[in-house]
């Protein structure tokens, strides 16, 4: 299975997510009302965008996870200047789902069970704004479907700390794509220590808790340009 290498060479530090949380209360229905073939998209912050582009490009009904920015302009839109955590940016993934295989609401599940929501501008050892957790939404209902859920795991106490993941709005045209060196960081770097240290038992915990959901053999995303061969 794509990644099933990968896994074996990961550490067990833990990812300070919670083991198990509830599926959302609240759907989001234009995934019901889907066409055959239909994709959607969805946005997500978590800390270093490797490791939330290895997260979900493994899902089964994710067509493509892109590594990019969000959530300031096109003229600072660029690793360097994001990394002096001077701009309103984050290292953020765009997810392009097939919502007939998967829902946005799982895709948020997944998303609070493999990073901590509970730390502000931090995640393990990357700090700044840049690395903050975030749910950038589309349109209004991802809005409340996100806003509903994270008021859901506050109440349900499923992490020990109050939620801090903001919930921002964002236009697909203003989700600007990483340099391609970043994209597929995780599969094509599976040695790199941080993606041992860091990524890679979080792309386990999905292996172990979302077994269901992971792409089968033969099932891996295409190739991006700049990947590594």
């Amino acid at each position: 299975m794509f990644l099933l290498s990968m896994v074996g060479a990961a550490c067990s530090r833990p990812t300070h997510a919670a083991d198990e949380l509830p599926k959302p209360a609240a759907q989001y229905a234009p995934d019901k009302a889907t066409k055959a073939g239909e994709t959607r998209t969805a946005v997500f912050a978590g800390g270093c965008f490797w490791c939330v582009e290895g997260v979900f490009e493994q899902l089964t009904g994710v067509k493509d996870a892109t590594s990019g920015y969000a959530g300031d302009s096109k003229e600072t839109a660029n690793y360097k200047t994001v990394c002096t955590g001077m701009t309103k940016h984050a290292e953020a993934v765009m997810v392009t789902y097939d919502p007939a295989k998967i829902t946005y609401g799982e895709l948020l599940r997944v998303f609070f069970t493999t990073h901590d929501p509970t730390t502000k501008d931090r995640q393990g050892p990357d700090t700044g704004p840049q690395y903050r957790s975030a749910v950038f939404y589309l349109d209004d209902e991802q809005k409340t479907v996100a806003e509903a859920y994270i008021k859901q795991l506050n109440e349900a106490k499923a992490f020990p700390n109050p939620i801090v993941t903001t919930v921002e709005p964002l236009k697909a045209e203003n989700f600007f794509v990483a340099e391609d060196y970043h994209q597929d960081y995780v599969r094509c770097n599976p040695n790199n220590p941080y993606i041992q240290y860091h990524a890679l038992p979080k792309v386990e915990k999905v292996r172990e808790k979302f077994k269901d959901e992971v792409k089968k053999d033969g099932e891996a995303p295409a190739k991006k340009e700049g990947d590594k061969k």
